[in-house]
């Protein structure tokens, strides 16, 4: 049996990727079971509650030699603890290509899409398999998520496509009107912990030098309501500060899309995060908030610009 998973702190693309790739597998006679590698957040729970599917079960370990298939990400810091003693097989992602190492060649599949869903249903068409209403509402879901409903600069012509094909096979007649749904669930933060509210959306990525890289912790709050976020700043702060030294980072970023105004506030905890985000952003820092403008994709607009900052110059 193939083990599907997404990323750890798995968002809505992580979780419908593994459900939805696992499905398309068992269709293409290949047995496989999707898991997820975390707790849902507040939009996923909702997207799965409306399609009437479960979560699939939580994953913390896998034999020495599992067959695996990763979607929505390939990076080992972002995986299974050890992923390097697995089997990959299989690989449907759309970020950028990280450590991953196999020892047989597997199936790689990567473009430079909004959202894993695009890539799957482009992986229907090609297998010549109808797409199913459950399947259609998870990817259309999936992509609505990662583009923010095509507000982000991640959006690309085939993920427009996709929501227009997958719209009515899913039996969803307003798009606009499910999309606010969904940023409203993920809006309604209520009382978690910080902590929690920090690891929702959340990676490590390792920048600079490959013998010894720096790793920072950069999470992601994106809500229609963004006071109430800020109203948590010192609990936040605080959660981020154990974070950092739990993990051993070198520097931890909280970022606060409005999805609506689609503007970014950043979360400042230390002078080392101060002197970055100065440096490689040109930000205003104020009350430990900088201000990065409409940079609301960390895949397109934050990775990419730390990296440079933190690659030596030759």
């Amino acid at each position: 049996m193939l083990a599907v998973f997404g990323h750890l702190n798995p968002d809505t693309d992580a979780i419908t990727a593994a459900l939805v790739y696992a499905r398309l597998l068992t269709r293409q006679d290949v047995e496989a079971q999707a898991y997820r590698l975390g707790d849902l957040n507040f939009e996923t729970a909702f997207v799965l509650r409306e399609a009437g599917v479960q979560a699939p079960p939580l994953l913390e370990t896998l034999p020495a030699g599992t067959a695996v298939a990763l979607v929505d990400h390939n990076e080992s810091t972002q995986s299974l603890p050890n992923l390097s003693e697995l089997t990959v097989t299989r690989v449907v992602d759309h970020h950028k290509l990280g450590d991953l190492s196999t020892a047989q060649p597997p199936y790689l599949r990567f473009e430079p899409v909004g959202s894993t869903g695009t890539i799957l249903l482009k992986l229907f068409r090609e297998a010549g398999l109808a797409v199913e209403p459950l399947e259609a509402r998870l990817m259309l879901s999936a992509i609505l998520s990662d583009t923010l409903h095509f507000r982000s600069p991640t959006t690309t012509a085939d993920d427009q496509e996709a929501v227009a094909f997958l719209a009515p096979v899913a039996g969803i007649e307003d798009v606009t009107a499910y999309a606010l749904a969904m940023f409203a669930a993920k809006s309604d933060l209520g009382d978690t912990p910080a902590e929690t509210l920090l690891r929702m959306d959340y990676k490590v990525f390792p920048f600079g030098e490959l013998t010894a890289p720096q790793q920072w912790g950069l999470g992601v709050i994106e809500t229609t309501n963004p006071g109430y976020v800020f109203g948590r700043q010192a609990e936040l702060l605080a959660a981020m500060d154990a974070v950092k030294a739990e993990d051993r980072l070198n520097g931890v970023l909280l970022s606060v899309v409005d999805i609506l105004n689609e503007t970014n506030r950043t979360l400042v905890l230390s002078a080392t995060e101060d002197k970055v985000l100065r440096e490689v952003f040109g930000a205003a820092v104020s009350g430990q908030v900088a201000d990065l403008g409409a940079r609301i994709s960390r895949k397109k607009q934050l990775v990419p610009a730390l990296e440079t900052y933190f690659t030596p110059q030759n």
